[in-house]
């Protein structure tokens, strides 16, 4: 148990002990000229798990994506996605400030595109309508609370934008959460996608960092436009070598996290005036809708006042996020509180 319980984001976690003896042995070189030996490290090895040809270190998930659009898209293109993904909602519009391309946001019942959906939003050859240059697919997904997209229903959406010559990112900040969660290996939901980026510092544990992965070609191009936007970085190893021993211990605890939420989830769904979709509790976020008016701002400042740290996602919207740094009796004590507070609703 922890003196604060904060379940605001599973990006609040700490280094393990592991990862900063690692950060202060790590063996370093300039990566901009390519001769960081543990960055090397790490990128063989992302590209070795996601079953692709090569892989770019980059600072965080956001720039990962920014760079896979700019490198697979054109000005005046248009990339599809659903409506409530991360790129879409929190990315500050880059992909079209810099890139220069206009998005398609699908509203979903899962916060998944299904084939039908990508088949009628490929735009035809006509001089009056952008060309589709990208599908964006998320897994697992963020507002739609740690809902998972199997391999499957990622497979028949890529073979209807590769058939129209359309490439497909995937948004992958927390795979390796859907890889647990669904008992696949991580190639399952990776080979049928022409590139995907991965989060080290969600509920992987490291202090920073995101991997970009796809062909050799492909990652040519971004590790160029990575230092267009001023993410070269020099004697980075010190950060890549969390990021390895991230990788190497924390992936299949993260069924640890699965279960937190799920208890969480559980005790939420049985508080007066709150409402949560259990079915949709699938990894390590919780989002919970509350009924009452003035309940979200009375649960957030209460619990806070209880050592609890919950996060507002909308005007009766609440998202509780499960990491390493929350343990079972964390997980007893928020509800407790919670309880407290809707006890008398």
């Amino acid at each position: 148990m922890h003196d604060v319980v904060d379940l605001r984001s599973d990006t609040l976690t700490l280094p393990t002990p592991a990862m900063r003896e690692a950060m202060a042995r790590a063996e370093v070189g300039d990566d901009v000229w390519e001769e960081d030996p543990t960055v090397k490290r790490l990128e063989e090895d992302a590209a070795r798990r996601a079953g692709k040809e090569a892989a770019l270190f980059v600072t965080s998930g956001t720039q990962g994506n920014l760079v896979s659009v700019l490198a697979q898209t054109r000005p005046g293109q248009e990339i599809v996605l659903d409506r409530d993904c991360h790129i879409f909602n929190y990315e500050v519009a880059g992909t079209a400030l810099i890139g220069g391309v206009q998005t398609l946001a699908i509203a979903t019942e899962r916060g998944f595109l299904t084939p039908e959906q990508v088949r009628d939003s490929i735009r035809p050859s006509n001089v009056h309508i952008p060309r589709t240059g990208l599908v964006c697919l998320e897994n697992t997904h963020n507002r739609h609370g740690g809902t998972c997209c199997t391999p499957e229903e990622i497979e028949a959406v890529a073979a209807v934008a590769h058939a129209a010559g359309v490439s497909v990112h995937l948004d992958g900040a927390r795979i390796f959460n859907a890889a647990v969660a669904l008992g696949r290996p991580l190639p399952d939901f990776t080979r049928h996608v022409d590139s995907l980026t991965f989060c080290l510092s969600k509920g992987l544990g490291a202090p920073v960092g995101s991997l970009v992965c796809g062909t050799r070609d492909f990652v040519a191009r971004v590790r160029r436009i990575r230092k267009m936007l001023g993410g070269g970085m020099r004697q980075v190893g010190v950060l890549a070598a969390a990021g390895l021993v991230a990788l190497e211990t924390m992936v299949e605890r993260l069924a640890e996290d699965h279960a937190h939420a799920q208890r969480l989830a559980e005790g939420v769904a049985r508080l007066p005036g709150c409402r949560v979709d259990l079915a949709k509790v699938q990894t390590n976020i919780v989002i919970f809708r509350v009924e009452r008016e003035g309940g979200v701002v009375a649960l957030v400042t209460g619990a806070l006042a209880r050592k609890v740290k919950i996060h507002q996602i909308g005007p009766a919207a609440i998202r509780c996020v499960t990491h390493k740094d929350v343990d079972r009796e964390d997980i007893d004590r928020a509800l407790a509180a919670l309880r407290e507070i809707t006890s008398s609703w």
